[in-house]
This record gives C-alpha cells, structure tokens and sequence, in this order.
C-alpha cells in the first residue's frame, strides 16, 4: 500500500510538472513574440535614419536611458557580425553574449545602431523562484489529495484481510467525506450479508442434525424389532405396525428436507426474473379451496375489492398463504378469517385465528427456523420452518409479515408492494 501511495504520488507530480514546463516551452518558443519590444528600437532607428550622419550622435546622446539600455553608433566595419552579414536599412539582429546578455543591432545604412548589452530577463531568478514555490504547494495539494485515499485503501486492505479470516463481523467506518465511501459501504453490505448466510447455515446443520435424529433413531429402531418379528411366527399385525411407522418416519424425514430446500432456496432479495402479472384474488380462492379439505374449521373469506392484480412470484405466494392457512388451522378452535385489500399501493393479505394467544416475548422468535412456540404441543408439532419460509418470501417481494395476538384473536399479515418497482 506504501508502494502504491508513493507511485500515485509521483505519478500526480511528475505528470503535472512534465506538462507544465513543456507548455512554458512551446510558449516561449512560438507564443512569446518580442516583436511588440523591439518595436521602441526600431522606431528609434528610423528617427536616426532620417538625420545627418553628423547630427545622429548628438541625438543620441540627448536620449536618457538611465543606463538600462546603451545604445551607441558604430560603422560596420567595426563590427564582428557572424558570417560577414550585413545589415540592410532598418533590419534587426539580435544576438546573444557569451555572458547571457543581448545585443541588438539595427542597420542605418553607413551606420549601425547598437542597443545593449542588457539581460534578457532580469527578473528570471525571481520568476524561477515563484515557479518552484508553485510546483512545491501543487505538490502538497497533491499530498492532502492522495494522503486520505491512501489511508482509506490501507483500512479497506485490512478489512479485506480480515473477513478473509473468517471474522465476520468485520466492518469498514470510513468519513463521510472518504472518496472510498461507498466502496466501504458495498463491502459492508456484502459482509453483512455473507455473514447472515454463513450463520443461517450453522444454524441449519445444527437444526437439521437435532430434528433428523428422532425419526431416524425410530427408524433404527424399528428395524430392530422387525428382525425379530417373522410373518411365519404370527406376527403379521406387529410388522404391519411397525412397517406403517417407518413409512411415517420416513414421510417425516423428506417433508423436513424438503421444507429445509425451500427455505435455503429463497434468498432475500428482490424479484426474480420468475415474477409474472397474475389476479391475486383468484389465487387466494384457489388456495383457500385446497387448504379448507385438510381441516375441520371453516375458512371465511373477505376481500375489500374486487379484483387486485400484481406482479410477483405465484408459486412462491401460494406457498406464504398456505402455510399461514395450515398454521392456522393447528391451532383455531372454530374458524379462520382471511382477508384482501389495496391501499396506497401496498396489498395487505391477512389469516387470522381464534385460536390460543401467543405471548409477546415469542412473537418475534416464531419467524426463526426451527423455532417452536409454547403453545405448539405434541399435536400441534411441525418442523418449525414454515413461518421463516413465509418471512423470507415476504423478503424477497420487498414486503413484510407481521404478527398481531391479542386475546381471542391471532393475526398473521402479509404487506408487499403491488408493484415490484415500489
């Protein structure tokens, strides 16, 4: 991370005093006309030109310069000029001094009229000075620019090494002024989520585990027993017995996995792409229907319009309603009420109950899988899936389940978006 730091570093500097100085370069070489400067000169020669050669000197001489540019007259052949050249008639040369000072020479026919030597650029040092003092506090902008981007690499790196470590629970705070922000946030989502699916899945396997060994164990044991009970000896009742219960156990057995697929299969997140437009009402007295012949209570039905149509996932729908029904069902003492509406763009499907009160330190717990209520007894036993399955559904409809018991009444409701983009 250091080696980054210090290459985007450099990289920011070098770059921007590469291209600084080649654009002083072109500027200089193809932009800074001095032409605008030797304009005075030149007038100045024409004004000699126009004078006897006897009075040009003294006209010169009354000039005051204050010593910033001298200018004399000189005949040519009192000069070196390089390659024998001569000046024509208002014509300038300028030329450089071994000691960096300028020359300029302007032709007057007889005469040449000699400005300098003066420096160039008599402020160069002090300009030089300023263009260090530039690059210098570029440089620190730079620097508090690159210093904080790295500083939040090196905690994101960090971070990354340890949730590679499988500590889960690792999480990124960065300000909120860190250009790495949201990367920090997106890593934290992923965390999160990563971590929920690795301690749904331990939890699972335990889960699993512990309810997998009853009916196996009966399973073993009634194996046992069978060996010892031969059709021959009169024993045809007991094998049938125990030939029916191992039946039930292994019945048992492939509803848990299979309620254990559903609920690992069901990811929360939106819809997918498996999400059609259907009429909810129709699949609600479809359900209704199926549900009513497993059980001995009525199942009454009240929709509040008279037709709702949505975009979701049917099948997995169907199943929410149908396990709220047979939940329900384990529990009413006279009847189940199911209700329909549309409000504001949210549908609201609820299964309500007579059946027992669920205290509210266990509300909440009910939609754990695995987790059975005090009030489901040996007859009322199930897996304890079946609400965790609806809470993830709701969950992957952008929705929610909520549980309501109150004396007399228990009420499970179902609230999602009709539609998907809400």
């Amino acid at each position: 991370m250091k080696r980054l730091f210090i290459s985007l570093y450099l990289l920011l500097s070098l770059s921007l005093l590469g291209i600084g100085w080649t654009l002083d370069s072109l500027w200089q070489q193809h932009v800074d006309d001095n032409g605008v400067l030797d304009a005075p000169l030149l007038a100045l020669a024409q004004v000699l030109a126009q004078l006897p050669v006897a009075e040009r000197q003294t006209y010169l001489q009354a000039i005051d310069t204050r010593g910033a540019m001298p200018l004399q007259l000189l005949a040519p052949e009192q000069l070196a000029l390089p390659q024998q050249r001569r000046l024509t008639r208002g014509e300038l040369f300028t030329t450089t001094t071994p000691e960096g000072r300028q020359l300029q020479f302007v032709g007057l026919g007889t005469q040449v009229l000699v400005a300098g030597p003066i420096d160039m650029d008599p402020r160069a040092e002090s300009r030089g000075l300023f263009t260090l003092l530039f690059y210098l506090a570029l440089a620190l902008v730079i620097l508090l620019w690159v210093a904080p981007l790295s500083r939040d690499l090196r905690i994101l790196r960090r971070a990354t090494e340890a949730f590679g470590a499988a500590k889960w629970d690792t999480r990124i705070a960065l300000s909120s002024r860190s250009q790495v922000r949201p990367l920090g946030n997106t890593f934290n989502d992923m965390a999160r989520r990563i971590g929920t699916l690795i301690d749904n899945q331990q939890h699972l396997s335990n889960a699993v585990s512990h309810e997998i060994r009853t009916p196996l164990a009966r399973l073993k044991f009634a194996l046992a027993l069978l060996a010892q009970h031969s059709p021959s000896a009169g024993h045809a009742d007991k094998r049938r017995q125990l030939l029916e219960g191992m039946g039930q156990d292994v019945a048992e057995m492939e509803s848990l996995l299979q309620e254990l697929l559903t609920y690992a299969s069901l990811e929360t997140q939106p819809q997918t792409p498996g999400s059609e437009p259907i009429e909810l009402l129709v699949l609600v007295r479809q359900t209704v229907a199926r549900v009513q012949d497993l059980g001995i209570q009525a199942i009454l039905l009240h929709a509040r319009q008279e037709q709702i149509r949505l975009q979701c996932e049917p099948a997995l729908l169907e199943r929410a309603l149908q396990n709220l029904l047979t939940n329900a069902q384990r529990f009413a003492r006279t009847a189940i009420r199911v209700e329909v509406g549309l409000s504001q763009g949210m549908i609201t499907l609820a299964v309500s109950n007579d059946g027992p009160t669920i205290p509210e330190e266990e509300r909440q717990r009910l939609f754990e899988p695995f987790y059975r209520g005090k009030v489901a007894d040996g007859e009322h036993k199930g897996h304890g899936l079946g609400l965790a399955i609806v809470k993830r559904i709701m969950a992957r409809h952008r929705g929610r389940v909520t549980l309501d018991s109150e004396s007399g009444e228990t009420r499970f409701s179902l609230i999602w978006p009709q539609s998907p983009e809400h």
